[in-house]
């Protein structure tokens, strides 16, 4: 069926972790959490995928390692994913010889250096309203369905406010700015319901081959490369039910559209990746005494290489 067609997405409930582990065989999955101080949520999560699905814990075994990476918290972040039993590394100590970057696309590209799975599963370190179906149902069709390469959650999403209140329905980006450009440049994949959705899997061998942006513009890139080296059906969309997270202040989202703008028009060009330091100057405005005062943010828009081209640091003849 095609993407576009709303037959084609599947629900949670039809992966079940009995015929998922049937069908996993020798296949190995990585689960990754990319947070930035993150402390009051990151612990929950992590446990709760490791009790469900870890073996060495006592879950079922469907996952094989759970790995936060740790962006630049000044928090305790770390140490409570490390508590919680995930296996933590700062983003800024994984492959020092590239450098590092601030971004969550950063945090996901540096992830490859240190994980094993064959499947990569992505999920955000702020749920406080989930499940661990999200698991089964991420990598549910890539355990059973040989043509698919990426997986992109579908849900609801109520917005909390600063007092814990239901909001309206979260995804302003995705409304303002991502379905907007699919509907002007990329029609076919005008039915990704959840475009940014920030819970996706995608086999390790396609993701090593993606140039990757080290902002928020990681979710869409990895959309649209998915769709370009592999055809549109190779992606497939799975119904979560319910997502809740933290509201975003509106002049945040600002930065955030920037990169997914960036993203997206880079993969309309033959242009490459980009520098990793590359930065765009975003003009917002709040009032102050002399008026409406501009207020100028940068905003990283480069890209990482693709994984794949980049020598082991510690074989025989690479930088060290």
């Amino acid at each position: 069926m095609s993407v576009t067609d709303p037959a084609a997405i599947a629900s949670a409930e039809d992966f079940t972790v009995d015929a998922l582990l049937e069908a996993k065989g020798d296949t190995t999955v990585s689960v990754v959490i990319p947070a930035r101080d993150e402390e009051g949520t990151v612990g929950e999560v992590v446990r709760r995928i490791i009790t469900d699905f870890v073996a060495a814990q006592g879950g079922s075994g469907l996952v094989d390692e759970v790995v936060v990476i740790d962006s630049d918290s000044t928090d305790r972040t770390g140490e409570v994913a490390r508590e919680a039993g995930a296996t933590v590394h700062t983003a800024a100590s994984i492959r020092p010889d590239v450098g590092t970057v601030p971004g969550k696309g950063e945090a996901l590209w540096k992830s490859q250096f240190v994980t094993r799975g064959d499947v990569l599963v992505f999920i955000d370190a702020d749920l406080v309203d989930w499940g661990t179906h999200f698991i089964t149902g991420l990598v549910g069709p890539l355990l059973t369905r040989d043509e698919v390469r990426l997986v992109k959650a579908v849900y609801d999403r109520p917005m909390i406010d600063a007092d814990g209140r239901e909001e309206e329905a979260g995804g302003r980006v995705t409304e303002l700015v991502a379905r907007p450009w699919l509907a002007l440049h990329r029609p076919e994949l005008a039915g990704i319901v959840q475009p940014l959705s920030g819970e996706w899997a995608i086999r390790r061998a396609a993701f090593a081959g993606f140039s990757v942006p080290v902002g928020y513009g990681v979710e869409i890139a990895a959309l649209l490369d998915t769709a370009d080296r592999f055809g549109v059906e190779s992606v497939a969309q799975v119904d979560l039910g319910r997502r809740t997270h933290r509201h975003h202040r509106h002049d945040t989202l600002g930065l955030m559209a920037v990169q997914v703008l960036a993203a997206a028009d880079r993969r309309r060009s033959t242009a490459s990746g980009g520098d990793v330091q590359d930065t765009v100057g975003l003009t917002q405005f709040a009032r102050g005494e002399g008026g409406f005062e501009p207020r100028v943010s940068g905003v990283g828009v480069g890209e990482r290489p693709a994984a794949a081209s980049l020598a082991d640091p510690t074989a025989d003849g690479a930088a060290s």
